[in-house]
């Protein structure tokens, strides 16, 4: 026998909630596939071969029973009563829709499937597109396939023609592309005047270009095309007066490769003569040579090498005469050597003050004379050393530059030096007279 201290650690059991009141059953149960309610909601069946699941026993629990929950009312409360629509404005009239017989009987349900299968929502997704589609052809004409679950339509002559459904218009039958309508030819007088026209403007136009190509031809002439040899002959002329003195002897003159074994030469400029006549600047054997070509100016400048052991003076006589006085001279001097000839030797600068100016006669161990023939110039140079030594053997720049020579032009480079500022001379004589390119002339 238990007391009060055994139970004082056991748990009270919860009172027991109070039953709903029991809803009497409807004496006829309406069948499954006229039930007002939405098949929406309803869920589907079951198959019937399959048996339901055995639901658990239900645990009632022991002790008073809680007090009752009123009863709920069996009807619904009554709606609200809706408002009255107005009578519809004066207008056309619809045609009343005529009223639609009985219902056809629905086809009986396949085997195997419930018949309330059919007002499921499944159901009537899965046959929607079969009803859009026989809604369709039915407007076009075609006679739609009425699904199992709808009801059987009325017959033709009973309802009215569904509208047509929207869309584009057919053309009229036999409409098509109306044919352009013939253009009329013009008259043989408006052709003829039309064409004359055209040709008129034509040769307008071609003999303002054949006028623009020829006159313009005509303005660049002078500045494009190649000036003549009687242009470049009279501009060699006056080159002496219209260029620098700076230009015609630059103060530094390089030649790559042109001294002995290929070596590089450096010449500085160190003095520039006045302008002085041919009688005082060259020998009287060799001014009473050129004396036939004329003398008009005579300009010289003396340079010095890097090593400032050789000094070089080059000339620019500018003759008189004219070009076939000037071919006749170098014919001259090339068919008797006259270049070669040490009388021929022109004479040196040597200003006071400077690397020359112990540089006389006695000193001139290089030379060389170079009658131009396209310009009215005679260019030459004659090359010594700075320490004022005597050379007994002078000896041409042309045969001191040749391989093998050993005499003290040649060794010295004294050849190269007087040959190589004699072409630069000479090239930039030709350059500021418009010829382009070397001529060395080779006596």
């Amino acid at each position: 026998m238990g007391t009060d201290a055994d139970c004082a650690d056991t748990q009270h059991t919860p009172p027991i909630p109070p039953q709903p009141p029991h809803r009497p059953a409807p004496s006829v149960p309406p069948a499954a596939d006229e039930d007002p309610r939405t098949t929406v909601l309803r869920p589907v069946p079951a198959d019937p071969t399959v048996p339901p699941p055995a639901a658990p026993p239900v645990q009632r629990p022991t002790g008073p029973m809680p007090p009752t929950a009123p009863p709920r009312p069996a009807t619904p409360p009554p709606a609200p009563p809706r408002p009255r629509t107005p009578p519809p404005a004066a207008g056309p009239q619809l045609p009343p829709r005529p009223a639609q017989g009985p219902a056809a009987p629905a086809p009986a349900p396949p085997a195997g499937r419930p018949v309330s299968f059919r007002d499921t929502a499944a159901f009537h997704l899965a046959h929607s597109e079969a009803l859009w589609n026989a809604r369709r052809d039915g407007a076009h004409g075609g006679a739609p396939a009425a699904p199992e679950s709808a009801p059987a339509a009325p017959p033709a002559a009973a309802r009215p023609p569904a509208p047509p459904w929207p869309g584009t218009a057919l053309p009229h039958q036999g409409a098509g592309p109306r044919p352009a309508a013939p253009v009329a030819p013009l008259p043989a007088t408006r052709r003829s005047r039309r064409r004359r026209l055209v040709i008129a403007a034509c040769l307008v136009l071609g003999i303002g270009l054949i006028g623009g190509a020829a006159a313009g031809s005509w303005l660049t002439e002078g500045s494009d095309a190649p000036p003549t040899p009687q242009a470049t002959f009279a501009k060699g002329r006056d080159v002496w007066r219209n260029t620098p003195v700076d230009t015609l002897f630059p103060r530094t003159v390089d030649g790559l490769g042109v001294g002995p074994g290929g070596a590089d030469r450096r010449w500085t400029r160190i003095a520039v003569a006045p302008d002085s006549t041919c009688a005082k600047g060259l020998d009287p054997a060799l001014a009473e040579t050129l004396a036939p070509v004329g003398c008009a100016r005579l300009l010289r400048a003396t340079y010095v090498d890097a090593t400032r052991s050789g000094v070089i003076t080059v000339g620019a006589l500018t003759a008189k005469a004219d070009a076939p006085g000037m071919l006749a001279m170098n014919s001259r001097f090339s068919t008797k050597s006259l270049a070669a000839r040490a009388t021929m030797m022109p004479l040196p600068y040597a200003a006071e003050g400077t690397p020359a100016a112990h540089f006389g006669n006695a000193q001139r161990a290089s030379w060389t004379v170079r009658i131009l023939t396209d310009i009215p110039v005679v260019v030459y140079a004659v090359s010594g050393f700075a320490d004022g030594r005597t050379v007994t053997d002078p000896q041409p720049a042309e045969a001191a530059v040749r391989p093998g020579t050993t005499t003290a032009p040649a060794e010295s480079g004294l050849g190269h030096d007087a040959k190589s500022l004699a072409d630069r001379i000479e090239d930039i004589f030709r350059k500021q007279s418009g010829i382009s390119g070397q001529n060395t002339e080779e006596p």
